[in-house]
């Protein structure tokens, strides 16, 4: 792991489904909100025949649910790991900024996040647009011009914020997070990702959980510098 001193700029990039959020939220909103169809929709995508900007075109039809039982449903099934708020607090007394990358949607993220008093994390992800009839629209802010692959592209989102910091650490679990593990300073993987990395020889750390990584952070950046 590349060394990195208190007086360094830093950034965390966290992914949030299956990584600050225990579940995945985008696939549990989609098993109780959508008609038949869309697991078919997410075997294409996790086969990389489409890409998640795709999928949501295709998925966003399929949604029957009004806001309000959305956001009843996220609040009820929200579950973010037990250590991330003592890893977000370590971050803000080190001066370590952290923002959240997201191939999700902005309702449940910012929902959960709320619940648990983490609403000042800026985060960037997909947008949706609640509609009359139990409909929605999504639409990706994100999403890079050039690849138009994922919805929101957080190895855009790197990109943007490195010249401004010395390291950038990302933190993440599945397929939309390779890109951006790619161009990252130091990488923490689980799941999915965790196997691409070691399948291509990008260089990570393994983690189970936040206490995984404030612990390496901690005998990583050196308090005397």
């Amino acid at each position: 792991m590349n060394a990195v001193t208190r007086n360094s700029r830093i950034l965390v990039l966290c992914d949030f489904d299956g990584t600050i959020c225990t579940v995945d939220m985008g696939n549990e909103v989609l098993n109780r909100f959508t008609d038949e169809g869309w697991e078919e929709i997410d075997r294409a995508y996790c086969a990389g025949v489409i890409g998640s900007r795709a999928a949501y075109m295709q998925v966003a039809s399929l949604f029957r649910g009004t806001q309000a039982q959305m956001l009843e449903f996220v609040s009820n099934c929200g579950r973010i790991d037990p250590h991330f708020p003592a890893f977000y607090q370590f971050c803000k007394d080190m001066g370590v900024d952290l923002k959240i990358v997201s191939d999700g949607l902005d309702f449940y993220i910012s929902a959960i996040l709320k619940k648990h008093n983490l609403q000042d994390i800026e985060f960037f992800s997909n947008v949706v647009i609640f509609q009359d009839g139990n409909s929605i629209l999504i639409k990706f802010p994100r999403m890079n011009e050039q690849c138009k692959k994922c919805g929101t592209c957080k190895n855009d989102v790197l990109k943007q914020h490195r010249s401004n910091y010395n390291r950038v650490i990302y933190v993440g679990n599945g397929y939309s997070d390779l890109c951006p593990a790619g161009d990252a300073d130091i990488v923490f993987a689980k799941d999915v990702l965790y196997d691409m990395c070691k399948q291509n020889g990008t260089v990570c750390v393994r983690y189970e959980n936040f206490n995984d990584i404030l612990v390496s952070l901690q005998q990583t950046i050196s308090l005397n510098c």
